[in-house]
């Protein structure tokens, strides 16, 4: 392992410590700005700026590394990030907020495609698999870490912007550093959601719900937390809790959709976020520790619904189709990420932080009936033909760089404009 691993340690260190700040700031700023009074709607829009943002990184990120290196690009984008975070401690105004928020979609979307596609180019077939789980655990482990570091300081405070800032900046130094040979320039992947939806309804839609349903909980979620206990400490724990389930739920979730219909294993998982939900809306302002274990529930189920609806989407495609399928299916997470935080601020606005869960379930209470009516109308892909979970989990946990090219300018381009993948095989990740 030690040599797979030594040629990417400075990548790998960077991205600990990139995610790890990230991971801080992700759960700092919706507990500051409702100490700022902000309203839930003005969070809501914060979280919603987050994935606009991204989205366009995915966009305009392969121009930025053509132009100037994946080294120099890292570097840039790494200062622009920590500066983000600083300037959201100086001007606490929340239009000003939405567009640092924005700016820092924007830079880690075009990081995180550095990193990925810097680690796709030192994978074999032999190690791929090795290095992916590794960067998996890493990944889970430090934004783990990050949220958890919230109790360090009073997040009235500019300690914690202060460190989320050092932590991010820190992370250019080893790439900076390295002596490691960047890799290829990126390749461009075109998108053409209309045939992927023909190609599997429930695949987009599941992809769509986590979106609408996550996006909400990233944004919300320690509102929610802190207004329940009013104590950072239960935040950090409730939001931690939630990734560590979710890292917990993958693997027999995703086994298990490897045997049999996939479709019946994300109704599974959607219908056990849908009541995980429910009881956390009926727990509200009520005991933290039932609290607790519902907030593991609904990561065991919610989170590993993204690489289902991948894996199940990939059922019907052929492999080298992989990288501009997980590409649009991010596309449709972006989109419902976008709109969920807006959407569930406005529910929360009306009837109180409460009803956050409350939209939540309705949402995969909505993909059940959708999935249900898809198996109805359509058999299920041969189990001998499905790709293995745990592969279409190495493809989810890539940010694909997307041709923003529409559907209609692909067909007057004819087939040669067939979607080029990055130097090996593999691209989409994270939800925050």
């Amino acid at each position: 392992m030690t040599a797979v691993v030594a040629p990417i340690t400075a990548l790998l260190i960077g991205v600990a410590l990139l995610l790890m700040g990230n991971g801080l700031q992700g759960t700092l700023l919706p507990i500051r700005a409702d100490l700022e009074a902000f309203s839930t709607i003005d969070i809501g829009i914060l979280g919603s700026s987050y994935f606009f943002g991204f989205a366009l990184g995915c966009l305009g990120g392969p121009w930025l590394v053509r132009r100037a290196g994946h080294i120099r690009t890292f570097a840039a984008i790494v200062a622009i990030a920590s500066s983000i975070v600083l300037a959201h401690a100086l001007i606490t105004n929340a239009a000003v907020w939405w567009g640092l928020r924005a700016g820092s979609g924007f830079c880690f979307a075009v990081l995180y495609m550095v990193i990925e596609s810097w680690l796709n180019e030192r994978a074999t077939n032999e190690n791929r698999g090795l290095i992916f789980s590794i960067y998996t655990i890493i990944n889970l482990t430090v934004i783990t870490v990050g949220q958890m570091m919230l109790i360090l300081a009073d997040p009235a405070d500019f300690v914690l912007f202060g460190l989320a800032s050092i932590l991010v900046s820190l992370a250019a130094v080893p790439v900076a550093l390295t002596r490691a040979q960047a890799p290829a320039p990126i390749d461009q992947v075109k998108i053409r959601i209309r045939t992927l939806y023909h190609q599997s309804p429930v695949g987009v839609m599941g992809c769509a719900t986590v979106g609408l349903a996550n996006g909400a909980f990233w944004a919300l979620g320690p509102i929610f937390a802190q207004r329940d206990t009013g104590d950072t400490t239960n935040v950090a724990l409730f939001m931690s809790i939630a990734v560590i389930a979710g890292a917990v739920g993958q693997w027999p979730l995703g086994r298990w959709s490897d045997r049999i219909d996939r479709r019946k294993v994300i109704v599974l998982a959607s219908a056990g976020s849908a009541l995980a939900a429910i009881i956390m809306t009926w727990l509200a302002h009520s005991d933290s520790v039932l609290l607790t274990y519902s907030v593991f529930l609904f990561g065991f189920f919610a989170f590993p619904l993204y690489a289902l609806s991948i894996a199940h989407m990939n059922d019907f495609v052929q492999p080298e189709n992989y990288v501009e399928t997980a590409s649009g299916l991010l596309l449709v997470y972006a989109a419902g990420a976008v709109a969920g935080p807006l959407l569930a601020s406005l529910a929360t606005d009306i009837f109180g932080i409460g009803s956050l869960f409350a939209y939540t379930a309705l949402i995969h209470i909505g993909l059940v009936a959708f999935a249900g009516y898809r198996m109805r109308q359509r058999t299920p892909a041969p189990v001998a033909e499905h790709i293995a979970f745990a592969d279409a989990l190495r493809v989810a946990q890539t940010v694909a760089p997307i041709d923003p090219l529409s559907e209609s300018e692909h067909s007057a381009h004819g087939e040669e404009s067939a979607p080029s993948h990055m130097r090996q095989h593999d691209m989409e990740d994270d939800v925050p």
